[in-house]
């Protein structure tokens, strides 16, 4: 990944967080010791990756800003919530709804966050962009729960 990734994914990432309701994704962890807001910054440079390294031509802005807005759903998960029991199958649409609600979204951004979850939820991804972060969601969230204890402490002190 070139460093004009890394700078989309930082300056996207302060944008959202200027612009809307961003800065609660610091406050509820996603998987182990990683907060929602790291995990998206993972997931959005692993797709940055993965598409350099297969070569693809993709609309880097849209796959940025859709990676970084994916688990856009704004509660903690783990809360003993009835509403919470099935996130996995309903997360995605709350996420686009709140993302829809602060911003103009393309319809790869909305592909994107809709369709991250497959094969979970039944609908696949319909653009290269949506199926990199579907893929890049997968293995960062496999990455993250197979952390140990202390590189958890370490990720929950960096984000």
């Amino acid at each position: 990944m070139h460093n004009g990734s890394l700078t989309a994914i930082t300056r996207t990432a302060a944008q959202l967080e200027r612009e809307g309701r961003y800065a609660r994704t610091r406050r509820f962890y996603q998987h182990g010791g990683v907060t929602v807001y790291a995990h998206c910054v993972r997931v959005a440079a692993l797709s940055c990756r993965l598409a350099d390294a297969m070569g693809l031509a993709v609309d880097r802005a849209a796959l940025v800003r859709g990676a970084l807005l994916h688990d856009y759903f704004l509660y903690d998960w783990h809360d003993k919530d009835p509403s919470h029991r099935l996130h996995g199958f309903t997360h995605p649409r709350r996420a686009l709804e709140n993302a829809a609600a602060d911003w103009e979204l393309t319809d790869r951004e909305r592909d994107i966050i809709l369709h991250h979850m497959f094969p979970l939820t039944p609908l696949p991804p319909r653009s290269r962009e949506a199926w990199l972060v579907c893929l890049a969601d997968k293995l960062c969230a496999v990455q993250e729960m197979a952390m140990t204890p202390a590189r958890r402490r370490m990720a929950r002190a960096g984000a």
